[in-house]
C-alpha cells in the first residue's frame, strides 16, 4: 500500500499532540519483554501501560486525559518475588511477576506467544479483589499505510457481575446491563438503531471502573464467553485507568480527576429549549416566541438550525431569511429568552472559504494530502471538513464562527456534525490517519470553541449543543442528544437505557430530540386508536394518527431529562403544533418542569462537585437490591424521583419496580408504597409514572416565564417515613462567578419523628419562611 504523502510530519506530530508528558510514574516494571508503568491520579484512581517499547509507556496519557492531576503521593510501592504491589488508603494493585523459566512443550513451541504475560489484579479499601487482568495484546497490522497494532486487555468476568456505559449505543429497548453484549465503540451516524458515540469509560457493579485511553475505533465484549475484553484497531500499547469506589460519588469524582469537571451550565439549559428543522425566517422564529408568552407558555431559548446561510461553509446569515438578526436576538433578550445557532464544521467546495481552507491545509486529507470532499454513501454534497486537530484550524473556525454568526447577538452555538459525519478512516487529520483518531473530533472541535468562547466573554457561562462525545467531553460545557432518531414509539422506547448508560459515562447532560428528528411517515402510525384525538393536527401529522399522543408521551419523559429540547424535520413542532388535547399536556408538563427548576438545579451543583450524573439508573442509588441490575426502562431523576416513561402507544398502565430499601409515593396520587416490589400503576395520557422516595425533600418553584425571572420557592415538599436533607442551591445562573464562591446553599432538614423541617444558611429569607412552605404529603 501506498504511504501518505505526509507520513513523516503527522508521524512526528503525533508525538506532539497525541500524548502529554506527565509526572514521572510511582514505577515503570520490566516484565522480560514487556514494560508495566504504573502512576496515581490520587487514592482511588490507577493508570497502567502495558507495552514492548519503553518509551511508549512513558510517553502519558493520550487525549481528554488530563496529564495535570496525575497525583502519585498517596501510593507507596513494594516489590518482592510475588510480583509488585501498589497500595492507597483506597486501593492495591498487585502487577504479577514474569513467569519462571521453564522447558516448552511441542504445543508451546509451535503456538509461541510473541508477548510477554502480564497479569494483575485491583483490590478495593476492603481487601476485595474486583478487578483482574489476564492478558494483554499487540497484534500487527497495518492501516492507512502505517504499521501499527491491534492492542487490546482482557479481564476476568465474574458470573455476579454488571457492566455500564460505553457511551451511547441505541441497539436495546430496555435491558441496561452490557454483560453479554459486543459493542462498537465508535462514532457512528449511521449506526441502524441509531448514532452510536464512543466515550470508553465502563463502570461495574463491582464498584470500580475502566477508562479505556484509545481514541480509535474500539470493540468493548462484556462477559462473553467468561471474559471481558476491549480491542482496539490502532496503537503501541495497552493504556486504562482503574478507578474504585464504594458510591457512584467516589467513581465519578475520579473520573472528574482523570478528565475533568463538568461544569454548571446556564440555568436557561433547564428551562424550555424550542428548536425546529428549520425556522425560515427571523420573522417566524419571533412569531413562535411570542406564541409562548401569549399563552404562558414557560420557554427560555429559541433555536436557528440549519440553512440560514446562503451555502454550506459559507459561515453567513442569508439577510433574505435574517435581515437583522441582531434585532431579532433583542427582541428575544427582551422577552427573557436566549438564542442557539446551528454552526457546521464543512465547507462545499464552491463556497467562499473552501480555497483558503484548502491551500491553508485546515481541511480533512486523503492518503495523496488532497482535501477529501464528498460522501459517497450518501445522497449528501458535503465539500471539506474541518481538521479539529489542527490548533491554527480550530482558531480559524472560531474567529469565523463569532465574527460572522455569533456577533449578531446570538447566545450559545449548536455545533452539529461533531462525530464527525464524514468518516475519518482512510484519511489523514494533521497529527495522524483519521483511523488513529477515529473517535477525537467531537471533544477536540468543541472544545476548541468553548475555550475561545470563554476567552471571549470570560464571566458568560459557555454552552454547546453537540452531536458526540469522547473522554473529556463533559469539560467543556456542552449538551448532548442522541443524534437525528426516528418519531416511532420504538425509537422513544430505545432512549431511555440509550441515555443511562450515557450518563453513566460521565456525560451528565444529555437529552434527544422531543419527538424525534426525521421527517413523519403514515408507515410508523398504530393500528390501535389513538389515546390523543389527531383531528385538529392534521396539517402537522398528515395520517400518522397516533403521532399526537406520541409527541405527548416524548414530551412528559422530556421534562424528567437534563435537558428539555423540542425539535424535528416537520411543518411545525411547539407546543400547540399537535392538536388542543396534546397542547394541554404538554403544557401542564412544561409549567411542572419550570416548578422544579430550584430542585434540578441544585443537582446541577452536585454533578459539578462530584462528577456523578443526576440522571441516574436504579444501580447507582439501589445496588443492594439485586433486581435492579439490568432496569433500563426506568430511572432516578435527583435524589427523589422515580420516572417510568410511557413508551408504548395506547398503554394506560404500566409496571413499575419499585426498588427495596426505601418506600415510596405516587407523585400524583401521594399514596405510599413499600418497595422491593412491581407495581402496576395508572398511566393515563395526562400523566407518566413517576414516584418519589420516602424522605425526600423537593422545593417547588413558583411560576415563571423564564429563568430569567427571579423564581421564588413557592412551596416545600416533604415525603414521610424518615428523616432526610436537601441543599437548595442558588447562584446568578449566567456567570462564572460561583466558582469564586458566590452563590449560596440553604440547607432543608426533615426531622421526621418531630414531623418539622428547619433551614439554615444560604438565603436567610427563605431560612426563616421554609417552615410555613411545607406541605408534607399524605396530610
Amino acid at each position: 500500500m501506498r504511504q501518505p504523502a505526509f507520513k513523516p510530519v503527522f508521524a512526528a506530530l503525533a508525538s506532539i499532540f497525541a500524548v502529554s508528558v506527565s509526572a514521572a510514574p510511582i514505577a515503570t516494571l520490566d516484565r522480560e519483554g514487556a514494560f508495566v508503568s504504573v502512576e496515581a491520579y490520587g487514592p482511588n484512581v490507577v493508570h497502567v501501560t502495558i507495552a514492548v517499547d519503553k518509551g511508549e509507556v512513558l510517553k502519558g496519557p493520550g487525549f481528554g486525559i488530563l496529564p495535570k492531576n496525575a497525583d502519585n503521593s498517596g501510593f507507596r510501592h513494594s516489590a518482592g518475588k510475588d510480583g509488585d504491589v501498589f497500595t492507597s488508603s483506597a486501593l492495591t494493585l498487585r502487577v504479577n511477576p514474569a513467569p519462571a523459566p521453564s522447558v516448552p512443550t511441542q504445543g508451546q513451541k509451535y503456538f509461541a506467544p510473541s508477548l510477554a504475560p502480564v497479569g494483575l489484579q485491583v483490590l478495593n479499601a476492603k481487601g476485595e479483589q474486583v478487578l483482574a487482568m489476564n492478558g494483554w495484546e499487540m497484534s500487527p497490522q497495518t492501516v492507512s499505510g502505517e504499521k501499527t497494532y491491534q492492542v487490546g486487555a482482557t479481564f476476568a468476568a465474574p458470573r455476579d457481575e454488571h457492566y455500564y456505559g460505553m457511551g451511547q449505543n441505541q441497539e436495546s429497548m430496555n435491558a441496561l446491563d452490557l454483560r453479554g453484549r459486543v459493542l462498537d465503540c465508535k462514532h457512528w451516524y449511521d449506526a441502524p438503531a441509531g448514532e452510536t458515540v464512543c466515550v470508553p469509560f465502563m463502570v461495574s457493579s463491582k464498584g470500580y471502573g475502566i477508562v479505556w485511553d484509545n481514541a480509535s475505533a474500539t470493540r468493548f465484549a462484556a462477559a462473553v464467553n467468561g471474559r471481558t475484553t476491549f480491542q482496539s484497531n490502532v496503537g503501541e500499547r495497552v493504556s486504562f485507568f482503574v478507578i474504585t469506589g464504594s458510591t457512584p460519588e467516589e467513581i465519578y469524582s475520579g473520573y472528574a480527576r482523570v478528565t475533568g469537571k463538568t461544569p454548571i451550565p446556564p440555568k436557561s439549559v433547564f428551562g424550555l429549549i424550542q428548536s425546529k428543522a428549520r425556522y425560515d425566517s427571523q420573522q417566524e422564529v419571533l412569531r413562535v416566541a411570542n406564541t409562548y408568552r401569549q399563552n404562558k407558555y414557560p420557554l427560555d431559548v429559541m433555536v436557528v438550525d440549519w440553512f440560514y446561510w446562503t451555502r454550506m461553509g459559507q459561515m453567513d446569515i442569508d439577510p433574505t431569511q435574517f435581515p437583522d438578526p441582531k434585532g431579532m436576538n433583542k427582541q428575544l433578550h427582551d422577552m427573557g429568552m436566549e438564542s442557539i445557532i446551528s454552526i457546521w464544521p464543512r465547507y462545499e467546495t464552491s463556497g467562499r472559504y473552501f480555497n483558503e481552507l484548502d491551500a491553508k491545509g485546515y481541511l480533512l486529507k486523503d492518503k495523496d494530502g488532497k482535501t477529501v470532499d464528498g460522501l459517497p454513501f450518501r445522497a449528501d454534497r458535503t465539500g471539506g471538513l474541518i481538521d479539529a486537530t489542527n490548533p491554527d484550524a480550530r482558531k480559524w473556525f472560531w474567529e469565523k464562527a463569532r465574527d460572522n454568526i455569533l456577533s449578531q447577538g446570538f447566545d450559545y452555538p449548536w455545533l452539529d456534525e461533531t462525530e464527525p459525519d464524514l468518516v475519518p478512516d482512510g484519511f489523514f487529520y494533521k497529527i495522524g490517519s483519521g483511523d488513529r483518531y477515529h473517535n477525537l473530533f467531537p471533544l477536540l472541535h468543541v472544545e476548541g470553541v468553548a475555550e475561545n468562547m470563554r476567552q471571549w466573554k470570560p464571566n458568560k457561562r459557555v454552552l454547546i449543543l453537540s452531536r458526540a462525545a469522547y473522554l473529556g467531553s463533559q469539560r467543556t460545557g456542552a449538551l448532548f442528544w442522541s443524534s437525528d432518531i426516528q418519531p416511532t414509539w420504538e425509537a422513544l422506547a430505545r432512549q431511555v437505557p440509550t441515555g443511562l448508560n450515557m450518563t453513566a459515562s460521565g456525560i451528565a447532560y444529555w437529552g434527544n430530540d422531543i419527538g424525534g428528528w426525521q421527517k413523519l411517515s403514515p408507515a410508523f402510525a398504530s393500528a390501535n386508536k389513538p389515546l390523543i384525538d389527531p383531528s385538529d393536527a392534521r396539517a402537522v401529522v398528515g395520517n400518522y394518527h397516533d403521532y399526537p399522543e406520541l409527541m405527548t408521551r416524548w414530551f412528559q419523559y422530556g421534562t424528567f431529562l437534563p435537558t428539555l429540547r423540542l425539535h424535528g424535520d416537520r411543518k411545525d413542532a411547539d407546543i400547540w403544533s399537535f392538536g388542543r388535547q396534546a397542547e394541554e399536556v404538554m403544557a401542564r408538563f412544561d409549567k411542572l418542569r419550570y416548578q422544579l427548576i430550584p430542585y434540578i438545579y441544585s443537582q446541577a451543583k452536585m454533578t459539578h462537585d462530584t462528577g456523578a450524573p443526576f440522571m441516574r439508573p436504579l444501580w447507582m442509588d439501589f445496588a443492594a437490591d439485586p433486581n435492579v441490575a439490568n432496569i433500563g426502562t426506568e430511572y432516578m431523576f435527583g435524589p427523589a424521583f422515580l420516572v417510568a416513561p410511557v413508551t408504548e402507544q395506547g398503554q394506560t398502565e404500566k409496571e413499575v419496580y419499585l426498588p427495596a430499601g426505601a418506600d415510596w409515593y405516587d407523585f400524583w396520587t401521594n399514596e405510599k408504597l413499600s418497595g422491593g416490589r412491581w407495581v402496576k400503576v395508572a398511566a393515563p395520557i395526562d400523566r407518566i409514572p413517576v414516584f418519589v422516595k420516602a424522605g425526600s425533600i423537593v422545593p417547588i418553584g413558583a411560576e415563571v416565564q423564564s429563568t430569567a425571572a427571579r423564581q421564588p420557592i413557592a412551596e416545600i415538599r416533604v415525603y414521610p417515613g424518615k428523616s432526610g436533607e436537601f441543599a437548595l442551591y442558588e447562584d446568578d445562573g449566567v456567570s462564572y462567578d460561583y466558582e469564586k464562591g458566590k452563590s449560596s446553599i440553604t440547607r432543608l432538614k426533615w426531622d421526621d419523628a418531630a414531623g418539622k423541617l428547619s433551614a439554615s444558611g444560604g438565603d436567610a429569607a427563605l431560612a426563616r419562611s421554609a417552615p410555613g412552605l411545607v406541605k408534607v404529603a399524605g396530610k
